[in-house]
């Protein structure tokens, strides 16, 4: 049998190219086969030996398959002579003996196009498996994807696939991500593409079809405890509250209204914005019960002059949850997030306002940034704390790992990604948010402006107070027995359900 086919590959090497196609598919079928065993085993788990494995390995499968023919034709040019003679000159007449599907040739045609179908349809099987990986989403392209493949795997969704948002369900979506996925890789090799990445994603699936599989607005409603820390920069990086009531319900029939409002299905909002960023509103649309809609144009534009066309939006999740996988931090927020869970101990003296100092520099790249982080705090706390304990220097080589790991998650030189690169559009405070909108300038025919009440999306139970339920434990004016056995119970369930952190 071996011989047979040494025969068989022998023979339809007319000439250089179809012995070169002959030798890259044997050659990239064997190691397809030894690296498919490999990565079965989970002796493998590298994208790169992925990329050649089911992308590569594939390929030169392929690109072999059409030398041999193409080799062929150019024998056939060159000599003069008929398939046939090339046939009658390299094989033997019993390989060529016409017997019905008994012909040594014939037989050995159909197994090898058959062992070329199974492979090729386990090749592309396998290949598609591989790419709807994250590890390949964000491994593959290394140093333009980096910065989303750290930010994904630290995020609330990091156990969803990429795939689940950027791609979506079908042979549409999947075909259109394929193209899209061709012109990245062009855009790779040619070093074509922006630095940082520009956002919002223009062909990210509609959020009807990707975040309401697991988050239905209709379904959200009552209210939720939200409590924010904020640590000074004095010596005891002293502690100040925000504890917020927010409201997120869907204002659905019967429930009370709130952030989700804007997205039920029940009601529609649509706006148009100057740029694709969708940070400067032109107009925004509300519709009514009737089905009509009641529009609110800025005054600081003229929206007859401006072609809004390919701008104009029905606001989803995504408007407002624009940062809800690839969260990048501001330093001070990250820094008090890791404070609150003793990361960076609080017993350090001005611990808060060192790890900022080492933070906001700009660094020429991560090495550097690592270096001079890891210099700055070990060289305050060496320099004017000599006295401190054992404990404490464990303390400060806990804090500065927790230091550089912001640094590490948050700015890339690479990719020109530093602080406030990617502003969160989820309330107001990384940047306009809520405010894009709800504003002063944006006004109906009337002159009424869209309502900036605090209070539609949260209330305050506390605001930067040394108690982060300050509010709630005051009494309201006139307060009825009820409405104090309902605060008293609404405190006791926060304080139950609430760690200081410290």
């Amino acid at each position: 049998m071996r011989n047979m086919y040494l025969r068989f590959l022998r023979g339809v090497s007319a000439n250089f190219y179809s012995r070169l196609g002959a030798t890259m598919v044997t050659s990239s079928f064997i190691v397809f086969i030894f690296f498919e065993l490999l990565w079965l085993a989970g002796a493998l788990t590298n994208a790169y030996i992925g990329l050649i494995t089911y992308l590569a390995l594939p390929t030169l499968f392929i690109i072999g398959l059409l030398l041999i023919p193409f080799g062929w034709v150019i024998w056939r040019r060159k000599t003069g002579r008929t398939i046939g003679g090339l046939l009658s000159e390299r094989f033997s007449e019993d390989d060529l003996a016409a017997k019905a599907y008994g012909a040594k040739l014939s037989r050995t045609v159909v197994i090898l196009t058959l062992v070329n179908l199974l492979f090729l349809g386990l090749g592309g099987m396998q290949t598609l498996h591989f790419m709807d990986q994250p590890r390949f989403c964000g491994t593959a392209c290394h140093s333009v994807m980096n910065p989303e493949w750290t930010t994904y795997q630290a995020s609330p969704h990091a156990h969803v696939k990429c795939v689940e948002c950027h791609v979506g369900e079908g042979v549409d979506a999947l075909v259109d991500s394929k193209i899209n996925g061709l012109w990245q890789m062009i855009s790779l090799t040619f070093d074509l593409y922006d630095r940082p990445i520009p956002t919002p994603v223009r062909n990210l699936r509609p959020a009807r079809e990707t975040c309401e599989k697991c988050h239905w607005p209709d379904m959200f409603h009552g209210n939720r405890v939200r409590n924010i820390v904020h640590y000074d920069t004095d010596s005891a990086s002293t502690p100040r509250y925000t504890t917020l009531l927010m409201k997120i319900g869907s204002g659905k029939e019967g429930l009370d209204k709130g952030s989700h409002w804007h997205v039920s299905e029940r009601n529609q909002v649509r706006y148009a914005s100057i740029d694709n960023e969708r940070e400067e509103m032109i107009w925004v649309d509300v519709r009514l019960p009737d089905g009509s809609f009641k529009r609110y144009c800025t005054k600081r534009l003229n929206p007859e002059t401006k072609d809004i066309a390919e701008n104009v939006r029905i606001m989803d999740c995504v408007d407002c949850h624009n940062r809800a996988t690839h969260i990048y931090q501001k330093p001070e927020w990250a820094v008090d997030e890791r404070m609150s869970q003793n990361l960076i101990g609080r017993k350090l003296p001005y611990i808060k306002r060192e790890a900022l100092g080492a933070l906001l520099p700009d660094y020429p790249d991560k090495s550097n940034g690592n270096e001079m982080i890891d210099t700055r705090l070990r060289g305050f706390y060496t320099r004017d704390y000599p006295n401190l304990s054992s404990v404490d220097f464990y303390a400060v080589e806990t804090a500065v790992n927790s230091v550089k790991e912001i640094y590490q998650r948050n700015i890339h030189p690479r990719m020109k990604i530093t602080w406030g690169s990617y502003p969160s559009h989820l309330g107001h405070r990384d940047g306009k948010g809520c405010f894009r909108c709800h504003n002063t300038e944006m006004v109906d025919e009337a002159g009424n402006c869209i309502s900036m009440e605090c209070t539609l999306c949260h209330s305050f139970l506390a605001y930067e107070s040394d108690d982060p339920y300050r509010f709630l434990k005051l009494p309201m004016e006139d307060e009825s027995d009820g409405e104090k056995q309902m605060r008293e119970y609404l405190l006791t369930e926060i304080e139950r359900g609430y760690e200081l952190g410290e």
